[in-house]
C-alpha cells in the first residue's frame, strides 16, 4: 500500500487535476499519454519536476546513482577527463543535475587531478531543483564553483562532454495496444472528475511506429501493451546540434530493442515512483508522483547516427563502472569501517539485483578518435 498524501500535497494533486480535466474536455474527452505524462511532469507550477517538492534521495521519492555513492560521479570524471584531453578547450554540460551531487563530485575530482573543464554548464527545468544545486555547489572552492553556469537554452555548438543521467526515461511517451492486425492508443479520458484509461484507433504514424518494430505475431494475438518515446529522436538531434566536438553519455534504465519489445514483456515499463515505492497507476497522485519508461537504446542510437553521431559504446552501468576503474576506488579506503561502506555502496551500483544490470551507458560522439576506458570491460554496442 502507498503511503497517504500530505494535505498539501493531495491540495497540489487536486489542483493539477483540475487542469488536466479541463483539458481533456477541451479536446473532445480524450488526450494520447505522451501529452498526459507532460502535464504530471511539466505543468509551470504544479506538474512534478515544475513545483517544489524534494524528488530525490532519503526524503524524496526515488534515489539516482550519484546519491547512492561518489563512486559513481569519481567514474564518470575519470571517463570525462579522457575526452577533456581530447578537447582541452572543451565544457561539461549537465542536463537534469538532480540536487548537485554528481558536479559536486565531477568537479572536485577533475580539479584534484587539474582537468577541470572551462565551464561547466548545467540546464535544469525545475526551479526547485537548480535553487538545490547552487546550495550544494556553493560549498566548493571558489576557483571551481567560478565554472559552473546555469543556461535556459541549449548553448551554441561547441567541444563539450554532455552528461544525462536519468533524463531520458522522463520523456513523454505514447502507449499502444497491439491486438492481432489491430493497433489502438491507449489515453486519458475522466469521469466525474477521475481519469480513467481510455481508447481509441492509432494514427497513421503511430500506427507505422508500432509496425515497424515488428512485434512477435503470437504475442499479438493475445495483445500487446507497450509505449514508444518518439521524442527520443529530436531531443537527440537537438543535443547533437550542441556538439560540435566530443561526446554525449547517457545513462538511464533501458533495453535494446529486442529485449525491450520481448513477447514476455507484454505489459510495457510504464512506472510510477512516491516515497521509493513503485507500482503502476499514472493516473493518480498526478503531480506529486515520479512517471517513467525505460529507453529503447536501439532507437536513441539510431537517432544519434542519424543526427551525425558515432556510437562509441553500450555497456551495463556495472560494465561501465568497472571500466572506469572503480575497483581502484574502491581500494583506496583507510580503515575497515570505510571499506564496509565503500563496499555496501558499490554492491548497489554494480549487482544485477540492484542498478547493475538494469541502468546502462550509451555514449554518442562526433570527432573521437580513441576508444574510451567506459567499455574496456564491456561493449554490447552490437546488441543495439
Amino acid at each position: 500500500m502507498l503511503p497517504a498524501l500530505t494535505e498539501a500535497e493531495a491540495a497540489h494533486s487536486a489542483r493539477l487535476l483540475e487542469r488536466i480535466v479541463q483539458e481533456i474536455g477541451a479536446r473532445g474527452g480524450f488526450i494520447d499519454f505522451a501529452t498526459f505524462m507532460e502535464r504530471a511532469l511539466y505543468a509551470p507550477g504544479l506538474g512534478y519536476y515544475s513545483a517544489g517538492s524534494a524528488k530525490i534521495g532519503a526524503a524524496g521519492d526515488f534515489t539516482t546513482a550519484p546519491e547512492v555513492s561518489s563512486l559513481f560521479g569519481r567514474c564518470v570524471a575519470r571517463q570525462c577527463a579522457q575526452l577533456l584531453e581530447q578537447i582541452p578547450d572543451g565544457s561539461v554540460l549537465e542536463l537534469g543535475a538532480g540536487t548537485g551531487s554528481l558536479a559536486a563530485t565531477l568537479l572536485t575530482e577533475l580539479a584534484a587531478h587539474q582537468r577541470l573543464p572551462q565551464r561547466y554548464e548545467i540546464l535544469e527545468v525545475s526551479a526547485d531543483l537548480a535553487q538545490r544545486q547552487r546550495e550544494r555547489l556553493a560549498r566548493l572552492p571558489e576557483a571551481v564553483r567560478a565554472r559552473v553556469h546555469w543556461l535556459a537554452q541549449l548553448p551554441p555548438p561547441g567541444p563539450r562532454v554532455i552528461l544525462a543521467n536519468e533524463v531520458l526515461d522522463a520523456l513523454p511517451c505514447r502507449r499502444f495496444l497491439a491486438q492481432g492486425e489491430a493497433i489502438e492508443e491507449l489515453g486519458v479520458t475522466h469521469s466525474g472528475g477521475l481519469l480513467q484509461w481510455a481508447r481509441r484507433a492509432a494514427d497513421a504514424h503511430l500506427c507505422a511506429e508500432v509496425r515497424a518494430l515488428n512485434l512477435d505475431p503470437q504475442a499479438l494475438q493475445a495483445g500487446y501493451t507497450s509505449e514508444l518515446c518518439l521524442l527520443g529522436a529530436p531531443w537527440i538531434a537537438s543535443l547533437a546540434g550542441a556538439l560540435e566536438r566530443g561526446a554525449l553519455l547517457l545513462f538511464d534504465y533501458g533495453l535494446p530493442r529486442s529485449q525491450y519489445y520481448h513477447p514476455q514483456r507484454r505489459g510495457g515499463t510504464l512506472t510510477c515512483h512516491f516515497r521509493h515505492r513503485a507500482h503502476f497507476d499514472p493516473l493518480v497522485r498526478v503531480g506529486v508522483q515520479d512517471i517513467t519508461c525505460w529507453v529503447d537504446f536501439t532507437r536513441i542510437a539510431q537517432a544519434g547516427q542519424a543526427a551525425g553521431l558515432e556510437v562509441l559504446g553500450f555497456a551495463t552501468q556495472a560494465g561501465f563502472l568497472l571500466g572506469a576503474g572503480i575497483e581502484e576506488f574502491l581500494a583506496e579506503a583507510c580503515d575497515a569501517l570505510a571499506q564496509a561502506r565503500r563496499a555496501g555502496e558499490a554492491r548497489r551500483l554494480l549487482m544485477p539485483g540492484e542498478m547493475g544490470e538494469a541502468f546502462k551507458l550509451l555514449a554518442l560522439g562526433r570527432g573521437i578518435g580513441t576508444p574510451l576506458m567506459a567499455f574496456r570491460h564491456q561493449d554490447l554496442r552490437d546488441s543495439l
